[in-house]
């Protein structure tokens, strides 16, 4: 298995000082069952290649697997893993290319944060789940990627394509970006390890993730890949990188909401009851919330008897386990469950368990998205969904003048993106219901001051609803 790294930064055979190997020589380092060999197929001040070979040996890789499970028996021996970039290329990245994964370099170290032009060439990789699956855990991180699949047999065309591709990405970072990248990322397309996974690969991962991976829109996926689908120490993983966002990403964790009047209720609680108050008005009984947290809202909605069939979507394991336990799910009787659903996923793609719903509601989400992913969002629920209503609330920046602690400038949560002013919001939503032949109304949530307005602004999306006679 072969992976090639290029640079055309000047001077480009800088690289050899930043991994710390001569481009004059070949040097082989021994893994557990194998050797990697590390050589320099050019060198020039304009452009410069490392070449990383893997030279395994399959009946070393089966005596040191560790705990088997396959009811196959020459499956161990019957393999593609000499062949392909797999773990065992992580493992030669992280015993060749120690000093550059871990950041260090003692001849210039001013190289380490300079951000370079890299072309990564990896041959072969299996990636379970296709040029998709390529897309989605490179391109959130910035790479351009080109995917050459190869066929089963080019003898025998009509057998169709395999699993395996030739990649070639190209970035512009740091030396030690990309290699945390490529240590992480190769092993989950191939969704698989060629040695026992245990908990020592959690602290792997987050050292090596620590920088990207609590940000990454794949994260789950790619902790679960990691780690073999070994459901306790994805949890654990999940676990440190959820820390920062509270146990639900609706509620905002450091505005005054004790400013509200005494006698009202939690703002929270007012933006429930008003998309509830939405839905039942639109005579909705199918209804998805995007973005569902804790499942507040789907627990209120619990109580009407209107909605049929509830279904709550959240990108997070963890803010859906809490969902799971403050609807007492497992307490639920057969019909009771048949009403109501939890799913992982994201806004950002297309699914199509969101088809088929009267209403879609976000309460307190799209903030929580960078900018440039807000197109992904609207065409996965406007375009793909299609809904016939979608209630979507999101704080008032206008109003973050009233909270005394809130200082000028911040914004009300953490992991706000963004917050917008009431002109923006009605700018951003108006867009939409043009673009996808929506009806939009905008509503206050709370009180209304009479300068700022509300704590929170509403947009209500509705589809037309069509006349008899008419095309």
């Amino acid at each position: 298995m072969l992976l090639t790294i290029t640079t055309t930064h000047m001077p480009a055979d800088d690289l050899g000082f930043l991994l710390h190997k001569h481009p004059a020589k070949i040097q082989s380092v021994a893994l557990t069952a194998g050797q990697v060999h590390i050589f320099y197929p050019e060198v020039s001040a304009e452009r410069c290649t490392v070449a990383l070979l893997l030279d395994m040996d399959p009946v070393a890789l089966v005596r040191n697997a560790g705990p088997q499970g396959s009811d196959f028996a020459l499956e161990q021996y019957v393999n593609d893993r000499p062949y392909v970039c797999s773990s065992l290329m992580s493992a030669g990245i992280a015993k060749g290319l120690s000093s550059a994964l871990n950041g260090r370099c003692k001849d210039k170290p001013e190289l380490i944060g300079v951000a370079m032009p890299f072309t990564v060439r990896v041959s072969v990789l299996p990636v379970r789940g296709g040029e998709a699956l390529l897309q989605s855990l490179f391109a959130p991180l910035g790479y351009t990627i080109n995917a050459v699949q190869h066929p089963l047999d080019p003898a025998f065309p009509e057998w169709g394509s395999s699993r395996y591709f030739t990649v070639e990405l190209t970035h512009t970072l740091t030396l030690q970006q990309l290699l945390s990248h490529l240590y992480v990322l190769i092993p989950v397309c191939d969704n698989s390890k060629h040695y026992w996974v245990a908990k020592d690969e959690v602290d792997k991962l987050l050292q090596k993730g620590k920088d990207w991976l609590e940000t990454h829109p794949a994260r789950e996926l790619i902790v679960r890949r990691y780690l073999k689908n070994q459901r306790v120490l994805a949890n654990q993983v999940l676990e440190v990188l959820f820390q920062h966002e509270g146990t639900n990403v609706q509620e905002p964790d450091n505005i005054a909401e004790e400013d509200q009047e005494p006698t009202s209720l939690p703002i929270h609680e007012r933006r429930l009851q008003a998309v509830r108050d939405e839905l039942l008005v639109a005579g909705a009984k199918r209804v998805v919330d995007l973005g569902c947290g804790e499942g507040k809202l789907l627990k209120l909605l619990m109580t009407e008897r209107q909605f049929g069939y509830l279904l709550g979507m959240d990108v997070s394991y963890r803010a859906l386990e809490i969902a799971k336990d403050k609807l007492k799910m497992d307490r639920m009787t057969d019909k009771q469950r048949e009403r109501i659903q939890l799913i992982h996923g994201s806004l950002t793609y297309r699914d199509q368990r969101l088809e088929g719903f009267d209403a879609a509601a976000l309460v307190e989400v799209i903030e929580h998205l960078d900018a440039p992913r807000l197109k992904a969002l609207e065409q996965t629920i406007f375009e793909f969904a299609k809904p016939q209503l979608v209630v979507i609330t999101s704080p008032n920046a206008e109003y973050n003048i009233r909270f005394e602690n809130l200082p000028a400038g911040q914004l009300r949560h953490g992991d706000h993106r963004f917050e917008w002013t009431r002109k923006e919001f009605e700018t951003w939503a108006t867009a939409i219901a043009v673009r996808y032949g929506y009806h939009v109304s905008f509503k206050p949530v709370g009180d209304a001051d009479p300068v700022v307005g509300a704590i929170s602004q509403m947009a209500v999306f509705s589809q037309p609803v069509p006349q008899p006679g008419l095309e």
